[in-house]
């Protein structure tokens, strides 16, 4: 039987998940990469098995990986986008702060994602109406929550508005501080957090679409009923840039009020 979009992707998301949690702890090539990134070759070997198995499943979609960039036909109305190892300085560090993303855009965004934690097992994925953990099999929805007062703001560059924005500054704003719990995990495991109720929001610069990084993240926020927009309370993608993602409306307008204290006006 034909295995459907969403059951693909979280398969394809468990497939890299084995890889980085079989190869966690051992000595590791490192292949670099532009501007001191680098890779190692626990991504290299869970892009390998994703994209294989996306390519068997969907022969005529196109596929786009971190490390190996686009494959496929390039004129294609769908395009699976693969980050299979996001967090690799946590990993390469032997941290456990790591997500394998893999998501289907199709027309303008993506609404089929999965995210999984190779350390707790679990695979937060969407197939577009609902978002959901997997965990032993068993699917729970996923349920925001701002009660837990802890946002992430991602500090990694690029930073296409500074000197305007920077979401360094968040974390000394006294506004902010006073109300939110900053937190810094460098994944974006962050924003499955976010739509899990693990978390209150998620900030970040940047210019986002189609972004291996970003694009399953989104979806399941976007599924799972959290406020995104851009770094201007606009759609994502539209204008500015950037992304803010929060559990509620209340939370999100406090973080829009505090980052619009530092952004020239949009005219």
């Amino acid at each position: 039987m034909l295995i459907t979009d969403p059951e693909l992707a979280i398969a394809a998301a468990q497939a890299g998940a084995a890889v980085v949690r079989a190869n966690y702890g051992a000595s590791l090539t490192r292949v670099d990469k532009s501007a001191g990134d680098f890779a190692t070759a626990a991504d290299l070997e869970a892009e390998r098995v994703i994209v294989d198995l996306l390519r068997s499943a969907r022969p005529d979609d196109a596929v786009t990986g971190e490390e190996s960039g686009s494959t496929g036909p390039s004129g294609a109305a769908r395009r699976w986008l693969v980050d299979p190892l996001c967090g690799t300085r946590n990993y390469a560090t032997r941290g456990l702060l790591v997500a394998v993303n893999v998501a289907l855009r199709t027309g303008s965004g993506s609404t089929v994602a999965a995210s999984a934690d190779p350390f707790t097992d679990e695979v937060f994925w969407t197939g577009g109406t609902g978002a959901y953990v997997r965990r032993d099999g068993v699917d729970e929805p996923l349920t925001p929550s701002a009660g837990s007062g802890l946002v992430d703001v991602n500090l990694d560059p690029p930073f296409p508005n500074a000197p305007g924005f920077r979401a360094v500054r968040l974390l000394a704003d006294p506004g902010f501080i006073g109300r939110f719990h900053p937190r810094v995990v460098s994944t974006t495991l962050a924003l499955a957090w976010v739509a899990a109720g693990r978390r209150a929001a998620y900030v970040t610069d940047g210019q986002l679409r189609d972004s291996v990084h970003f694009a399953s993240g989104i979806a399941l926020c976007a599924a799972a009923g959290c406020t995104v927009t851009d770094l201007d309370g606009q759609p994502v993608h539209s204008g500015r840039g950037g992304l803010v993602v929060a559990a509620d409306r209340q939370t999100h307008a406090a973080l829009l009020a505090l980052i619009g204290g530092q952004l020239p006006t949009v005219r």
